[in-house]
């Protein structure tokens, strides 16, 4: 009965996945990536998530769930979240926080600010 038991919890460990791992697939899952890009680092008028403060994130998702913006833009993203539970935003604002590309192995470099439309 106790190797059933240890198996049990050995496969439970081996399966669960972490806050951050959960964040991750949710993002993409629902399609954030669309409008703050692949590495959470922002597209055009789309602010980046990538590392930012945890409370902050946490803060503007709730909002958000409740059907409250602070301005038009921010509408587009109450649609996103409504379906959002708790467990969803703090396993999302964990992926961001600690958001680390894996490709570089470092943390987004937040003192990079682009100038102009982009254009030629």
């Amino acid at each position: 009965m106790r190797t059933i038991t240890l198996l049990f919890f050995i496969t439970l460990t081996l399966l669960a996945q972490t806050s951050y791992e959960l964040g991750e697939k949710l993002y993409m899952q629902k399609g954030c990536y669309s409008c703050h890009g692949i590495k959470a680092d922002g597209m055009h008028n789309y602010p980046r998530l990538a590392n930012r403060a945890k409370g902050f994130l946490t803060y503007k998702l709730k909002r958000f769930r409740n059907k409250i913006s602070d301005n038009q833009q921010q509408e587009l993203m109450i649609a996103f979240a409504t379906g959002l539970s708790d467990a969803d935003i703090d396993n999302l604002t964990t992926f961001f926080t600690n958001y680390i590309d894996i490709q570089l192995e470092e943390r987004y470099d937040d003192s990079y600010e682009n100038y102009g439309d982009g254009g030629s």
